[in-house]
């Protein structure tokens, strides 16, 4: 097996010293990818490409012209747009479909020089936990081919968990990279709503959707943050702030204080190893001087029905768009327009993405309006703006990413409801637009790997990471 980098400073370093050349580094990885096509983490690679691109940044790195992520070889989620590349979103209604331009996210890893390997599995759309509403089947996880990798990035994360390739870009709507991250035993990272353009993202839920790195250090993360942060004259919701040096700016973070869940502790739901794990950081950051404290969230119970109400009322408005006529797929039993519609949507869309459209589509009819989606929207403002005063008192808050560790491949077929409860502790930051991270927090006696959440104030990405790289070395 090829040498396995956990940052790319790892990597540029064997570069300079001639170790290894970006075309070799990509032939490794594409000889990873074929040792593990049964994890099904790749919908598309981008073989013959990739070794192109290599072999160019190979002679911009001998010029010395080479970009700031020369030598990081990148897997895109199959819902971010690449010119002249395939993009489906895991759907069979987009199967085929070629994309006619590329993403803000695509144009920057490119300007840096970094070479993108191929297009992830992720759930359908994007939709889901498990990464098993896939129209080209479940992603298998590493550590245990049996369990599923987390979603809806499934596919960006176990790539990165195998080394397949050296990090990913995935897109979190409720938690889509922060889940599969945890599962995996990798860093995955939310930035702040706003903070990175969904321009060429395909839509699920617009005021939610938000784009971040799976890597396997805060270093990468940060340096990713810092290519893909910034205007863009594309995307109307993106923050005008300023774009820092992330990377070079990682520091020591200071003494600081830290709230956590007092229901992650307590609650029956959450799995006793990922207690025993959370309590053990506790215990390190209060003996390295921090003060930790317990906080009661009183919304709690409401963060998974305000979520799954407003976000599937925004699918069922964004997914409108696929009706057989424009483009994808067009059913071959439409007699008239009618039928096309109905027929289209009914064999293209797979079942959970079907359940969302239903779900949003009856929130937003004229009865019930009123009385479930206007009431979201209300209840979201609360949890924002309790999630605020929180951080006004506190630096971090603290909580497991995931209740439990990845679960066997067809455990979300018996009840959906309780698929959606495994997003209780990720969908606050979505709710709330701050920035969020999952960190390895090392594995449980079955040797799953379990994770553990940070949350901070929004924009306040600097501190996330600078705390983040600290916590990982306690």
């Amino acid at each position: 097996m090829a040498k396995f980098y956990t940052s790319l400073n790892q990597i540029k370093g064997d570069l300079r010293s001639g170790e290894v050349t970006v075309r070799g580094l990509v032939k490794n990885y594409l000889d990873q990818i074929k040792r593990n096509t049964h994890l099904n983490a790749f919908n598309e690679v981008f073989e013959h490409e990739a070794l192109v691109r290599a072999a160019e940044v190979d002679s911009r790195l001998e010029l010395g012209t080479a970009g700031k992520l020369a030598g990081m070889v990148i897997a895109i989620k199959d819902n971010i747009c690449y010119k002249g590349h395939k993009v489906s979103a895991s759907s069979k209604i987009l199967d085929g479909f070629t994309s006619i331009y590329s993403s803000t996210i695509v144009e920057r890893l490119l300007a840096e020089d970094a070479i993108i390997i191929g297009r992830c599995n992720c759930d359908e759309f994007a939709m889901g936990a498990t990464n098993e509403s896939s129209y080209y089947g479940p992603v298998k996880n590493y550590a245990d081919n049996t369990r599923v990798s987390g979603g809806s990035s499934g596919g960006s994360a176990v790539a990165v968990q195998s080394n397949m390739c050296h990090a990913a870009i995935g897109t979190d709507t409720g938690g889509s990279v922060r889940q599969p991250a945890s599962f995996c035993g990798v860093i995955g990272f939310k930035p702040t709503y706003g903070r990175i353009s969904r321009h060429g993202i395909i839509a699920y839920a617009s005021s939610f959707d938000q784009a971040g790195p799976i890597t396997h250090s805060v270093e990468d993360a940060a340096l990713l943050l810092e290519v893909l942060a910034g205007r863009d004259e594309y995307d109307s919701t993106l923050s005008s702030k300023e774009v820092t040096s992330f990377s070079t700016e990682l520091k020591e973070p200071g003494k600081k204080r830290i709230a956590y869940l007092q229901e992650s502790i307590s609650s029956p739901g959450v799995d006793p190893e990922i207690k025993a794990a959370l309590s053990e950081y506790i215990d390190k950051l209060r003996a390295d001087g921090h003060t930790v404290k317990p906080i009661s969230f009183e919304y709690l119970d409401y963060l998974v029905p305000t979520y799954y109400i407003l976000a599937t009322a925004e699918a069922s408005s964004n997914l409108a768009r696929y009706d057989g006529v424009h483009y994808g797929y067009r059913s071959p039993n439409a007699t008239d327009l009618q039928s096309t519609y109905k027929r289209s949507r009914s064999e293209g869309f797979g079942k959970e993405v079907k359940r969302r459209i239903m779900l949003g589509t009856f929130v937003l009819s004229a009865g019930y309006y009123d009385a479930y989606y206007a009431k979201a929207q209300k209840t979201r403002r609360l949890i924002r703006e309790k999630t605020e005063s929180i951080l006004e008192e506190y630096d971090f808050i603290l909580t497991p990413t995931a209740p439990e560790p990845a679960f066997a491949i067809g455990k979300e077929e018996k009840d959906p409801v309780v698929t959606y409860l495994s997003d209780i502790f990720t969908v606050q930051a979505s709710l709330a637009g701050v920035p969020a991270i999952s960190l390895p927090a090392g594995n449980n006696s079955k040797g799953l790997p379990l994770g553990l959440q940070l949350l901070t104030r929004q924009f306040e990405e600097q501190e996330l990471l600078n705390f983040s790289k600290y916590f990982l070395e306690l």
